[in-house]
């Protein structure tokens, strides 16, 4: 069922977009619902008005406009936000702004002030304009992570080598070929994937729909722990190049990486604000410095015969076995970290996207093999060690370059993609957990984009995280190496061997190579995983493993629980709440009378007071009731019958992600009667709350003297562990329409077990 359910929602939505929308998390009714829906509105026929009259005797008119569609839009030439004319007419610059509470204390005042610094204004009238990507835009910006692993990859392999001396290390480029060879067969596996999924098959979507619900939510989990060690290895490798270079600096390894982690967070949350162009200046410089490394180390060599220079005397502290050799393929297996991104992210190719993205895969794999075997062979021939002091590229850019201008560019090249590399885990991370909640896997908090257009929630978890894990292991690349292999090659084997799966069922043209390429990418993989798992256990990847394990547990206790909200609030004959008073609809206010003789500013003042006065009296209050509603269950039901008891006039909302979407609601709405006028606003290209708060302050703008009152179903919980699980929506909007006068905000509650 769960497969079923995700294969539909990318056929009818991610098919056109290749990334997920809010939509997905809508629920749809089935045919028993709707036959309830129908005889619930068939309750409300004795209270409520004639067909045709309520929305007329409406005091305002809800027709307020429409957002460009999401095709409409197109990028800026230096970033993907773009403003758009908000509902209501109102400018540009001023929506773009938007209005915020400022707290009365001085201590809100001075968070206030420094949210604003730091995260700018909310955004309420941008729009996030998808960016097709040329291929050579896409290698380096696709691509940061695995290639940005060769800083650290060798290194770790060589860090075990050397454990058994001189002996060891002649074991570094027999196991560096083996670990070439692997990363040309997954990525020829993963260029399979692309052709099968040409609108983006991560591996828990992959795993998912092909070996099942437990497959799915152990790639996921591989990915997220994947996600976090590349935030903590990649600072860490960072940080390492930056003392490496700058020795002074080592005693504060880890506050400069905390402060590195705090940067990314704040960059995050402002949102998309640069184009591909300008983040793929570090890699493309990396890349440079790479092949000048090595081309240089070349020559040098060349001089000398291509003979190793001798390597420094280093006591062996373990002996040379199977073992050892096993850990040190573990360890230099992490330079495959990120092959897998540029599957995910088909879609932000230019046409044709699937050919375009598997020509980027082939550079990308080429060069990640070139730079690997490169070091390593020049690390042999230069006898180099691995250091606790000094990184081995470091080493390599000070015998080839000396000190000069070419080993800082070396050195400041390889500190900017690495801490390029972290911030494309900022991009994924938020986007599984985004697809987790879509599955009811996660908090439905992970669904929300922040006032910057950013998955604010998953970007903040993922600092914490990765901060904590980075203090707790100081800081240091090779404490970190070990947990890092077993999510990354969880998730290649269990993507890889859906992939067989999949070639095995549909049987397309060719299909007996691709499962050939997946298969054989699928046991390299799954080998890793279990040398990794075995040989680096008590090293820590104990730790990725528990991780996985609860992170399991905890996934399938968050989606039972939904499964109990859900049933709770499933229609059935009885449940629904109608209201037992005939409806009428209230008569337009009367006019009033102007004052011809006063001046304009007078007679402002004049109206201000006459209705401040006139508003200490119920009967000078004129009403409007808002109902905003996501779907038709029980709790937007409920929330119909409360407002309808009111006896104002009422109106009903609905903020629907795509046109389809909005045809289905609207549909959902006939079937139950039209009882209650009904607006949707279509905001294909951003998240609900922000439209919701647009329309209600464009129907303040429209009739001022109004009071307004917006009607939220919420759901109650009866355990505080739930909490956590389901919107704020009610705070949100009270926080954001404060500065508004007469507006009231108010839910109406639905418990649930």
């Amino acid at each position: 069922m769960n497969e079923a359910r995700s294969k539909d929602h990318r056929d009818k939505g991610e098919q056109n977009t290749g990334l997920p929308g809010p939509s997905d998390a809508l629920p749809r009714l089935d045919q028993e619902q709707l036959r309830v829906l129908s005889q619930v509105g068939r309750q409300w026929l004795p209270a409520a008005p004639g067909p045709g009259t309520a929305r007329p005797a409406l005091p305002v008119d809800p027709d307020m406009g429409s957002f460009p569609l999401a095709a409409d839009i197109r990028p800026t030439r230096f970033g993907q936000l773009v403003h758009i004319t908000p509902l209501g007419g109102r400018g540009q610059a001023e929506a773009a702004e938007g209005d915020e509470e400022i707290a009365r204390s001085r201590m809100g005042r001075f968070a206030h002030g420094a949210r604003r610094a730091l995260l700018g204004a909310p955004l309420k009238s941008t729009a996030v304009a998808r960016e097709s990507m040329r291929k050579l835009v896409a290698l380096p910006v696709l691509s940061a992570d695995a290639l940005s692993s060769v800083a650290y990859g060798p290194e770790a392999m060589l860090a075990v080598l050397v454990l058994a001396g001189t002996a060891g290390l002649a074991y570094s480029l027999p196991i560096a070929a083996v670990i070439a060879f692997l990363m040309v067969m997954v990525g020829m596996s993963y260029r399979q994937t692309i052709r099968a999924y040409p609108h983006g098959g991560g591996s828990y979507i992959v795993a998912g729909d092909n070996l099942g619900l437990l497959p799915g939510l152990m790639a996921a989990g591989g990915l997220l722990i994947d996600y976090v060690l590349t935030v903590a290895v990649s600072i860490a490798s960072g940080i390492a190049a930056i003392t490496s270079a700058i020795p002074s600096l080592a005693p504060a390894t880890v506050p400069l990486g905390l402060v590195m982690i705090a940067v990314l967070l704040i960059g995050n949350l402002r949102g998309i604000r640069q184009a591909g162009v300008l983040f793929a200046a570090p890699t493309y410089a990396f890349i440079l410095a790479m092949f000048a490394l090595i081309i240089s180390s070349l020559v040098d060599s060349a001089g000398d015969g291509f003979h190793p220079a001798p390597t420094p005397h280093v006591n062996a502290a373990e002996g040379l076995g199977v073992l050892l050799v096993m850990r040190a393929f573990a360890s230099g297996s992490t330079a495959m970290t990120g092959i897998e991104a540029i599957s995910n992210a088909v879609p932000a190719f230019r046409p044709v996207r699937w050919r375009n993205a598997r020509s980027t895969l082939t550079w990308m794999i080429s060069l990640l093999v070139a730079m690997f075997a490169g070091v390593v062979a020049i690390v042999h021939l230069r006898g180099v060690i691995p250091s606790s002091s000094e990184t081995v590229l470091s080493q390599l850019g000070h015998l080839t370059f000396g000190s000069g201008g070419m080993y800082v560019f070396v050195q400041a090249a390889t500190a900017a993609v690495l801490l390029l590399a972290a911030n494309t885990a900022y991009n994924d991370f938020p986007r599984v957990l985004f697809l987790l909640a879509r599955d009811s896997h996660a908090p439905r908090l992970f669904l929300r984009q922040g006032d910057r257009l950013a998955y604010s929630n998953g970007i903040a978890l993922l600092s914490v995280v990765a901060a904590l894990v980075y203090v707790a292991f100081n800081g240091e690349t090779n404490s970190l190496i070990p947990l890092y292999a077993v999510g990354v090659f969880l998730a290649f084997s269990l993507s890889q061997a859906g992939m067989v799966v999949h070639w095995r069922r549909v049987r397309t043209p060719h299909w007996r190579k691709s499962l050939a390429f997946n298969a054989t990418g699928a046991v390299l993989s799954v080998l890793v995983l279990i040398t990794a798992a075995v040989t680096k256990f008590v090293e820590g990847a104990w730790v990725a493993l528990v991780a996985i394990g609860l992170f399991f547990l905890l996934a399938t206790r968050i989606r039972h629980h939904y499964r109990t909200v859900a049933a709770a609030l499933r229609l059935h004959p009885g449940a629904a709440e109608t209201p037992e008073q005939v409806l009428t609809p209230a008569p337009p206010p009367p006019q009033e009378p102007a004052h011809p003789t006063a001046e304009p500013e007078e007679r402002g003042a004049d109206h201000e007071a006459e209705e401040g006065e006139e508003e200490e009296t119920p009967q000078a209050i004129r009403h409007l009731s808002v109902v905003a509603l996501a779907s038709l269950d029980l709790a937007g039901l409920r929330a119909l019958a409360y407002a309808a008891s009111l006896q104002q006039p009422s109106l009903a909302l609905h903020i629907s992600p795509s046109e389809e979407e909005a045809e289905r609601f609207r549909g959902y709405w006939t079937v139950w009667g039209d009882h209650v006028p009904l607006h949707v606003v279509v905001s294909p290209y951003r998240a609900i709350v922000g439209p919701l708060i647009h329309y209600i302050e464009a129907l303040h703008r429209q009739r001022p003297d109004l009071t307004i009152t917006v009607i939220l179903p919420e759901i109650v919980t009866q355990h505080l562990r739930h909490r956590p699980l389901h919107s704020k929506d009610a705070a949100r909007l009270r926080r954001a329409l404060r500065p508004l006068p007469k507006l009231v905000v108010t839910s109406v509650p639905f418990h649930v077990p």
